[in-house]
Formats: structure tokens, sequence, C-alpha cells
């Protein structure tokens, strides 16, 4: 999908994207898509093996340190790398679910 874009187009979009009034329609569509968008999600971090034993051992080693702040800093790591994980993938999702849309009838009736 972004392949056919210029930087400068990506920058603009970004910039559109930055407007507060912008998402208020997007959240409503959401709001009544998330439940089937987070069943896609989970199952593309599952099918991917982004979320897979190696982040049950990190978990571990993390409750391991003997340090409160050495913990502390471990587990905030691990949330902010799977945060990102969850982000990345969820945006792929997000490109995927326009490309079928823009394929889409745009006479069939919408959710």
């Amino acid at each position: 999908m972004a392949e056919g874009f210029s930087d400068e187009q990506m920058q603009q979009a970004i910039e559109a994207l930055m407007e507060p009034e912008r998402f208020r329609d997007a959240e409503r569509r959401l709001e009544r898509a998330a439940p089937q968008l987070q069943r896609v999600l989970a199952g593309a971090l599952a099918e991917g093996g982004w979320l897979d034993s190696s982040r049950e051992q990190q978990l571990a080693q993390a409750l391991e340190q003997q340090d409160p702040g050495e913990r502390m800093v471990a587990l905030r790591t691990l949330l902010a790398e799977e945060g990102r994980l969850g982000m990345m993938v969820g945006v792929a999702v997000g490109w995927e679910l326009a490309r079928e849309l823009e394929g889409a009838d745009p006479h069939a009736p919408r959710a």
C-alpha cells in the first residue's frame, strides 16, 4: 500500500492525521469493529510468533531480578517492546483492512 506514495505524500498524510477532529468518526467506527479487529490482531501476533515462549522467558528473567529497580526496568522494557510489536502488527492489519475495503463494492452496505 505505501509503496505507491512519496515520502512527501506520506508526511502530508501523517500531518493530516494529527488534526484533533480527524479521528472522531474513525473512533466511532473502531468501537463497532473492535472485537473483530482484536481477534485479527491476536491471530496475527500468534501466527507470526511475536509473543511466543521467548516472551515467557524474558518475563521470568525480569521477575528474577533481585534489585527492585532493575526488575522494574526489565518489566517496563518488556511491556514497551510488546506495545511496539502490537502497534506495528496493528498497523499492518490496518493497511490490509484498507486494501480489502478499497477493493470492496462501494455500493455494498456498510456496518
